[in-house]
C-alpha cells in the first residue's frame, strides 16, 4: 500500500511523534537524551523553526514545532532522525532501522489547541508514573518555561505572553494551567485511523469552534463547501465524515462528485 500524503499545515505547526521500532527503546542513557537535544538544536539552526514544547520518553518522542517554510517539517524530521540513528547504531554496534516506520505528525490549524498540546506534551512522564510532578523530569521543555534559561532551545517567549505580558506572572498562570489534568487525546494513530479527538479539532478548526454535528443544518452551499475542504484539503474519509457531522455517506458523496465535476469543467 502506498503511504499517504502528509498534510500540509496552513499555519505551520506541527506535533510530531516518532517511537523505536517495535517499541524498542531510543535512549537508553544519558548521553543518548543530550545527543538528540544537540540535534535538534543544530538543525533548527539551519531551518529557523520555533520549538514549542517536546519530551523524550524512553521508547519514543514528543515535538511541537513550527516551521519557517512550507515543507520543512520533512527536511527537519529527516535531517534529525536520520543523523541520530547513525550515532546511535555506532554507539551501540547495531544495525537496521531504529525508528518503527517514518515519524507521525499532526498538523495544528487551530491556535485554540496551542496550550491543551504543550500541557499535553509535558504530562507524557506524569501519565507513565515517571515522576510525580512535572518539573522532575528532565527531558522535557517544561522546566524551560518555569525558568529563566536564555540558552534554551524552546522558543517559551510566544506561548508564555498568551498568558501574560509580564514573565513572572505568565511563569505562575503556566504552571497553574499546566497543574491541570489535560483530557484531550493529542495521540496521532497510525495509517488512516485517527483519533476522535484529532477529527474534532481538524472540523472545529474550519467552523469557528463550532461542534462538528453544527454542519447539517448551515446554509446549503457553506454545508458543502466544508464537506468538499474536509475531504479534499484535511484528508478525512467519507466514512469519517459521515460520522462526525451525522450527515449521510450519499449526500457527502454526491457534494464531492459536484464540486469534482465543476473544477473540470472550468
Amino acid at each position: 500500500m502506498a503511504r499517504l500524503a502528509r498534510v500540509i499545515s496552513q499555519t505551520g505547526l506541527y506535533h510530531v511523534i516518532f517511537r523505536g521500532i517495535c517499541r524498542q527503546n531510543i535512549f537508553e542513557e544519558l548521553q543518548d537524551y543530550e545527543k538528540m537535544l544537540e540535534l535538534i538544536v543544530r538543525v533548527k539552526r539551519e531551518f529557523q523553526y520555533d520549538v514549542y514544547a517536546y519530551c523524550l520518553m524512553t521508547n519514543h518522542a514528543h515535538l511541537f514545532i513550527k516551521e519557517k517554510n512550507v515543507g520543512d517539517i520533512s527536511k527537519i524530521m529527516s535531517k534529525i532522525l536520520s543523523q541520530y540513528a547513525a550515532w546511535f547504531n555506532k554507539k551501540y554496534s547495531r544495525s537496521g532501522a531504529l525508528f518503527g516506520d517514518r515519524y507521525k505528525s499532526e498538523a495544528i490549524e487551530d491556535y485554540r489547541y496551542l496550550f491543551s498540546l504543550v500541557r499535553y506534551i509535558h504530562q507524557n512522564p506524569l501519565r507513565a508514573g515517571m515522576v510525580s510532578k512535572l518539573n522532575e523530569y528532565k527531558w522535557s521543555s517544561y522546566n524551560d518555561y518555569i525558568k529563566a534559561n536564555g540558552n534554551s532551545l524552546t522558543d517559551t517567549e510566544f506561548i508564555l505572553n498568551q498568558f501574560s505580558n509580564d514573565r513572572d506572572r505568565a511563569v505562575e498562570l503556566f504552571k497553574n494551567f499546566n497543574g491541570q489534568v489535560e483530557d484531550s487525546d493529542f495521540s496521532i494513530a497510525d495509517g488512516r485511523r485517527k483519533s476522535e479527538d484529532s477529527i474534532k479539532r481538524i472540523i472545529m478548526s474550519l467552523i469557528d469552534g463550532e461542534q462538528p454535528h453544527t454542519i447539517k443544518s448551515m446554509p446549503k452551499d457553506k454545508r458543502n463547501l466544508i464537506i468538499y475542504k474536509l475531504y479534499k484539503n484535511k484528508g478525512l474519509s467519507k466514512s469519517t465524515i459521515e460520522r462526525a457531522t451525522g450527515i449521510s455517506r450519499g449526500t457527502i458523496i454526491k457534494i464531492i462528485k459536484q464540486f469534482e465535476r465543476s473544477q473540470i469543467e472550468q
